[in-house]
């Protein structure tokens, strides 16, 4: 047992039409280390290479075992701050786990703009696939003593880091396992305002453990390949941004790979059970807040099939016909182990 959205996707996983997993594990290779680098596996040289990454000083990076735990290491050291309120702040549909784990450290989460301790919000958005501007972003933090920020998507927009801006108030945290594929490494971070680095160090030194000298080469060798891995993926989600905008006229092709389709849909989880009947997995809305839609993810090769799969039971028709303009996604599939195998973290 997960959290409900990852304990969804995995009991689904046998589908014929898979639209729910937002990684690209199993689309595309990540690199996989030597035995000689996992023996000379280096932290803080991840550190320091991430630091590089996101333009910020290494001392202000952290490690952890994937993206949930960064968000809720950060959660918990803020919500025990001296002084610290418990309003947290959430703008609806968000990732589950941002909530969840908010009201887990024992924060109030709200939906309004009143004055709080806490804002949080995933950047680009999940699941709307979408990216705030900077000065909306600003309008809907004020009032806010902190801003928690999951970049975890970041690398597919191809945006700079919030963390390497002037706002003191500003956490983010990251991924290795959407992007880079690295389902099989389980590496994440956060990144802490200067002026709390050491004391959020200390904090993180006692409820996290290390990283194992695998998952650092790993996550190293992505980032010493990440222009193989850019090119990858952009290999993969070029052609099906393209058939999403082609499909979803006048809703803009998602900078994340994950698109939220409200179009006509008051019940997300009527949709996503009749979607079940026919071997397609779409996660609904409820999940992430909002039951009037589902999300559909843009990870795999076969997205230009399930896509057709999915809009023959949300129109009601017996098949689904694809814009002819929106060229089909030929690429083959690079063979990778356990690439359909139920269970696998970091999916959702």
């Amino acid at each position: 047992m997960k959290f409900p959205l990852a304990d969804w996707i995995d009991s689904h996983a046998g589908v014929r039409h898979h639209l729910g997993s937002s990684g690209m594990y199993g689309s595309i290779r990540s690199p996989v280390p030597s035995g000689r680098e996992i023996r000379a596996a280096d932290a803080e040289d991840l550190r320091r290479r991430l630091g590089d990454l996101l333009d910020v000083a290494p001392e202000r990076v952290f490690l952890t075992h994937g993206g949930t735990e960064a968000n809720s290491t950060v959660m918990f050291f803020l919500r025990a701050r001296r002084g610290a309120g418990r309003a947290c702040r959430i703008a609806y549909p968000e990732y589950p786990p941002l909530f969840d784990g908010a009201r887990a450290a024992g924060f109030v989460v709200r939906d309004s703009p009143a004055p709080a301790t806490l804002a949080v919000v995933s950047q680009p958005r999940n699941p709307e696939g979408n990216l705030w501007s900077r000065s909306r972003l600003r309008r809907w933090a004020e009032g806010a003593r902190y801003l928690l920020v999951d970049e975890t998507f970041r690398e597919f927009s191809g945006t700079r880091s919030l963390s390497a801006g002037s706002d003191p108030r500003v956490w983010t945290t990251g991924s290795f396992t959407k992007f880079f594929a690295g389902d099989d490494f389980r590496v994440g971070f956060a990144v802490a305002p200067e002026a709390e680095a050491e004391a959020f160090g200390r904090f993180h030194g006692l409820v996290t453990d290390e990283v194992a000298p695998f998952s650092i080469a790993s996550a190293s060798g992505c980032l010493r390949a990440i222009s193989e891995v850019r090119r990858a993926v952009a290999e993969v989600l070029t052609p099906n941004r393209a058939m999403w905008e082609a499909c979803f006229p006048g809703s803009p092709a998602p900078v994340a790979p994950v698109g939220f389709d409200r179009h006509a849909i008051p019940d997300g989880d009527n949709l996503a059970g009749r979607c079940l009947a026919a071997s397609v997995l779409v996660c609904p809305g409820r999940l992430f807040g909002d039951p009037s839609g589902v999300r559909l993810t843009l990870t795999r090769r076969t997205f230009p099939r399930d896509l057709a799969a999915y809009l023959a039971v949300r129109d009601g028709a017996s098949n689904a016909t694809l814009p002819e303009s929106t060229p089909p996604n030929r690429s083959r599939a690079r063979p990778r182990r356990a690439e359909a195998v139920p269970g696998r973290a970091g999916r959702a």
